[in-house]
């Protein structure tokens, strides 16, 4: 039985097979870089334009919600005017939102 056993011999092996077992992982892959990491990475990079182009009188919405005009810009902190005389510091990272100028005034 032994010498059946060695004289059988193994069917050839198709080289491509390697590369077709892995196409659905790298197609996988690439439909998910295209529909969830390359536009995550877009807004951030928007948000990091947004932070950088902040400046006094600005009209901003942060991450909290709160609604206040720009006061103090700093290297990590914005100081925001949310009514009159009241001013709260934030990170700079907590600002969402640049309004359109007068848009306070509407509120």
């Amino acid at each position: 039985m032994i010498s059946l056993a060695h004289a059988q011999t193994a069917g050839a092996a198709d080289p491509t097979g390697g590369f077709m077992q892995l196409l659905p992982m790298i197609l996988m892959f690439v439909v998910l870089w295209f529909l969830m990491i390359r536009p995550q990475m877009k807004k951030a990079k928007e948000h990091k334009a947004l932070l950088a182009a902040l400046q006094k009188g600005d009209e901003v919405v942060t991450g909290g919600g709160l609604v206040g005009r720009v006061t103090k810009v700093d290297d990590s902190y914005v100081t925001v005017e949310i009514a009159q005389g009241v001013e709260v510091v934030v990170q700079k990272p907590a600002v969402g939102i640049v309004l359109p100028k007068g848009t306070l005034k509407s509120l």
